[in-house]
C-alpha cells in the first residue's frame, strides 16, 4: 500500500502536466489565430510611425549639433586642442562619460519591444492582406532597433564634443580668435557648402518652405539623400561661421526620412503628409528642447490644420526627439529661467508697439533676403550682379562667407546661429548700442550668408534679430517709463517670439515656443499681444507687396482638364491579363482607362492592380481587363483641374478617365503627376519672367 502512494501521486502530477501544456497549446494556437486576423490599416500603425520618425528627427538634431561643433572646432584650430590634452582634460573626458545621460531604460524597453514585434511579424501567416501588416511591423521594429543603435554611440560623441568643442563657448571663444581666421574660415566654409551643393539647385533652400511645398502639392516626396546632404552643407556653413540657422536643415532632413518611410509603408497620400509633418515637427521639437512648440509649429505651420487625427502621431514625433536629443544634447533648456513679471496692465501697450517693431522687422528681413537672392542671380542694378551670376556657386557662396566675417568684427552675433548672446539679452547684460547693432546686422549677414549660396535656416537668427531688437526696445521703453515698465530682458524674450511668429506668420508657434522655453506663466499675455500683431502685420504687408500673379489654387481653378490630359487608346474590357500587362507597363503614367462591354469607358486600371495576382500564374488564363479595372467617376473636358483633383480625393485614385465624343476612338487620362507638371512648368516660366512672389509658406524660409 505504501508503495502504491507515491505512483498515484506522480500519476496526478503527470495528469496535471498533461492538462497544463494542452492548455499552453490551445492558448498559443488561439493566440496565432489571432496574430493571423490581425489587420493594421493605415490610421492604426501611423502614430508608431511617427513615433518612429521622432526618434530618427532626434538623432538628426544630436548629429547636426555635433557635426557644428566638429567644424568648429576645427576652425578654432588643432594647436589648442593639444593644449587642452596637456592641460590633463583627459580627466574631464572621463567624467563628461561617466556624467552623459546614457539612458540604459531605451534600450531595456526599446529592444524586447522590436523583438517582439520583429517575432510577431514571423508568428504570422503570409497571404493576402496580412502580407502588409507583416513587411510594416519588419520595417518598424527594424527602424527602431536601427536608432538604438545610433543613440549611444552619438551620446559618445556628444560627451566628447563637450570637453574639446567650442560651439557651446562662442562668447568666450570668439573674442581669441585670430582676425585673419575670422575671415577665412567662412570664406572656406562657403566654398565648401558651393562645391557641395553646385550639382544639386534643389537642396539650396532654407528647409521649411520646400517641407510645407511638398504637402501643398500633396506629392510628398522629400529625397532622403538631399536631407543628408543639407545636413552636412548647413552645418560647415554654422561651424565655419556663416551666419544660419540650424532648425531648417533638420526640419528637411525629419521630413526626408519621413517621406521615405512612408513610401515604404505605402500610406495614402494625405497619411504621408501627416508623417512629413511628423518630421518637422520632431525637428524642431529636438533644436528648442520645446516639444508642444514642435508639435503646434508641424500642425500651423506644415500642415495648417488641426484636425484630431493628426494629434496623436505629431505629438509622439515630438516627444520622441526630444527624448532622443534631451539624452544627446542635454536636458538644459536653451533660455535660462528668468524672473517675468507683468508690471502693470498698461505695459500691454507697450508690448502691442513691439509686435508692430517685429512685425515690420520680419518684413524688411523677408524682403531683404529675396533682395540678396536675386542680386546673386544677376537681376539686380549695376554690373557686379550679372558678373555674379556667372560665377560658380562655390565662389558666390564663398564671397557671401567673406562678407559674414567682416560683419562679425562689428558684432560677435553674426557668427553662426548667435543663439548664445540671446541668455544674455535675456538677462539684460547688453548695452543698447550693442543690441542695435546685433539686430542689424545678424539680419544683413543672415541675408547674405543664404542669399549668396550658403544652406542653412533662418528661424534661429530670427529668434537673435527678435531678441536683440526686443532688448533694445524695451531699453527705451524702460528708460522713460520706469516705473511702469519691466526691464529690457523681459522685451528681449517676448521680442524673440514676435520675430518667430512674424516671419513664419504662425502665432501659435511663436506663443508656444516661448511659453515653453521662459517656463513662466506671466509671459503668455504680453506674447499673445505681441505675436499676434506681428504676424498679422508681416502677413499684411506681404500680401500687399507680392506681385500679382496667379496662385496655384487659381491656376487650377482657370484650366480645364483638356489642356492637360493625355490621349489615350482605352483597353477592350476582354483584353486578357498578359498583353495588358505589356501595356500598363509601357505606358508612361502606369494607368489605362478601360472599357466595358458595351464600349463605354468604365474606369481605369493601374499597375498597382496587378500586385496582388502577378505571383500566381495559374490565374493568368482566367482574368482580364474588366477582372482589374476600378471603376471610377468620368471627367468632362471642361471641367477645371480643381475639381478633378477634388475627384480624386474623394475617390483616393491619382488618375481619372476624361470622356470623349461618342466615336471617338481615344479618350482623355488626367493624373496627378500631369498636374503637378504642369504647375512646375508655370512656375518656372514666372521664374523666368523674374516674377518671384513671396507666399506664406516662402515667409517662413
Amino acid at each position: 500500500m505504501n508503495g502504491e502512494a507515491p505512483t498515484a501521486h506522480a500519476a496526478l502530477r503527470h495528469a496535471a502536466w498533461v492538462r497544463l501544456r494542452a492548455g499552453l497549446s490551445r492558448s498559443i494556437h488561439a493566440l496565432l489565430q489571432a496574430s493571423n486576423r490581425l489587420r493594421l490599416p493605415g490610421p492604426s500603425v501611423l502614430p508608431v510611425a511617427g513615433a518612429v520618425v521622432g526618434l530618427y528627427s532626434g538623432l538628426a538634431a544630436g548629429i547636426f549639433a555635433n557635426l557644428i561643433g566638429l567644424v568648429s572646432g576645427l576652425t578654432f584650430g588643432a594647436a589648442e586642442l593639444t593644449h587642452t590634452l596637456r592641460r590633463g582634460q583627459l580627466r574631464s573626458l572621463m567624467e563628461a562619460f561617466a556624467s552623459a545621460r546614457w539612458h540604459p531604460e531605451y534600450a531595456f524597453v526599446g529592444v524586447p519591444l522590436a523583438l517582439g514585434a520583429l517575432l510577431l511579424s514571423r508568428v504570422i501567416e503570409p497571404g493576402g492582406p496580412r502580407d502588409e501588416v507583416k513587411r510594416r511591423l519588419r520595417l518598424l521594429s527594424l527602424l527602431a532597433l536601427g536608432a538604438l543603435s545610433l543613440y549611444y554611440p552619438l551620446v559618445g560623441l556628444a560627451a566628447l564634443n563637450s570637453v574639446f568643442g567650442h560651439s557651446h563657448n562662442l562668447p568666450e571663444a570668439l573674442p581669441h580668435l585670430p582676425w585673419w581666421l575670422m575671415l577665412l574660415a567662412p570664406t572656406l566654409g562657403g566654398i565648401v557648402v558651393g562645391r557641395l551643393l553646385r550639382d544639386r539647385p534643389e537642396t539650396h533652400g532654407h528647409g521649411v518652405p520646400e517641407v510645407v511645398r511638398a504637402v501643398k502639392s500633396g506629392a510628398n516626396v522629400v529625397p532622403a539623400d538631399r536631407g543628408l546632404l543639407k545636413l552636412v552643407a548647413s552645418a560647415i556653413t554654422i561651424g565655419s561661421g556663416g551666419s544660419a540657422g540650424r532648425e531648417g536643415p533638420i526640419v528637411y532632413g525629419g521630413a526626408a526620412f519621413a517621406s521615405s518611410v512612408g513610401r515604404v509603408l505605402g500610406f495614402s497620400r494625405k497619411e504621408l503628409s501627416i508623417l512629413l509633418a511628423c518630421g518637422a515637427g520632431a525637428g524642431i521639437s529636438a533644436s528648442f528642447n520645446a516639444p508642444i512648440a514642435g508639435a503646434v509649429f508641424a500642425m500651423e505651420i506644415i500642415l495648417r490644420e488641426f484636425e484630431l487625427r493628426v494629434f496623436s502621431p505629431i505629438i509622439l514625433a515630438s516627444v520622441a526627439g526630444t527624448l532622443v536629443s534631451q539624452g544627446v544634447l542635454g536636458e538644459v533648456p536653451m533660455l535660462r529661467r528668468v524672473p517675468y513679471e507683468l508690471v502693470s496692465g498698461s505695459e500691454v501697450l507697450a508690448y502691442a508697439g513691439l509686435g508692430i517693431a517685429c512685425g515690420l522687422l520680419a518684413f524688411t528681413f523677408v524682403r531683404f533676403l529675396h533682395g540678396v537672392e536675386h542680386y546673386f542671380h544677376g537681376r539686380g542694378g549695376g554690373r557686379l550682379s550679372p558678373w555674379l551670376a556667372k560665377r560658380p556657386l562655390a565662389v558666390r557662396a564663398g564671397l557671401g562667407g567673406l562678407c559674414a566675417g567682416l560683419l562679425a568684427f562689428l558684432s560677435p552675433t553674426v557668427w553662426g546661429s548667435g543663439h548664445d548672446y540671446i541668455n544674455l539679452a535675456a538677462l539684460g547684460r547688453l548695452p543698447f548700442l550693442f543690441l542695435v547693432t546685433a539686430c542689424v546686422l545678424k539680419l544683413v549677414a543672415t541675408a547674405i550668408t543664404i542669399g549668396s549660396g550658403g544652406s542653412g535656416g533662418t528661424f534661429f537668427p530670427a529668434a537673435v534679430i527678435g531678441a536683440m531688437a526686443g532688448g533694445a526696445f524695451g531699453t527705451v521703453v524702460h528708460y522713460f517709463f520706469p516705473e511702469g515698465t519691466g526691464p529690457s530682458g523681459a522685451y528681449a524674450l517676448v521680442g524673440m517670439g514676435g520675430a518667430v511668429a512674424a516671419l513664419n506668420r504662425g502665432p501659435l508657434t511663436g506663443m508656444m515656443m516661448l511659453y515653453e522655453l521662459s517656463g513662466n506663466h506671466d509671459i503668455i499675455l504680453p506674447l499673445m499681444v505681441t505675436c499676434t500683431i506681428a504676424s498679422a502685420l508681416c502677413h499684411y504687408l506681404t500680401e500687399r507687396k507680392a506681385p500679382k500673379v496667379q496662385s496655384d489654387a487659381d491656376l487650377l481653378e482657370g484650366t480645364p482638364v483638356r489642356e492637360v490630359m493625355a490621349r489615350l487608346t482605352p483597353v477592350p474590357a476582354g483584353t486578357p491579363l498578359r498583353p495588358l500587362t505589356d501595356l500598363l507597363l509601357t505606358s508612361e503614367a502606369g494607368t489605362l482607362p478601360v472599357l466595358d462591354t458595351a464600349g463605354r469607358v468604365y474606369g481605369t486600371v493601374q499597375v498597382e492592380h496587378l500586385r496582388e495576382v502577378w505571383r500566381d500564374e495559374s490565374v493568368y488564363p482566367l482574368l482580364v481587363a474588366s477582372d482589374l479595372a476600378r471603376k471610377t467617376p468620368l471627367l468632362s473636358p471642361d471641367s477645371d483641374l480643381a475639381q478633378a483633383l477634388r475627384v480624386m480625393d474623394q475617390e483616393d485614385v491619382d488618375a481619372l478617365p476624361v470622356s470623349a465624343p461618342p466615336g471617338e476612338p481615344t479618350c482623355g487620362l488626367l493624373t496627378r503627376g500631369a498636374v503637378r507638371r504642369f504647375l512646375f512648368a508655370q512656375h518656372a516660366k514666372a521664374h523666368a519672367r523674374g516674377d518671384y512672389p513671396v507666399s506664406p509658406t516662402e515667409a517662413s524660409h
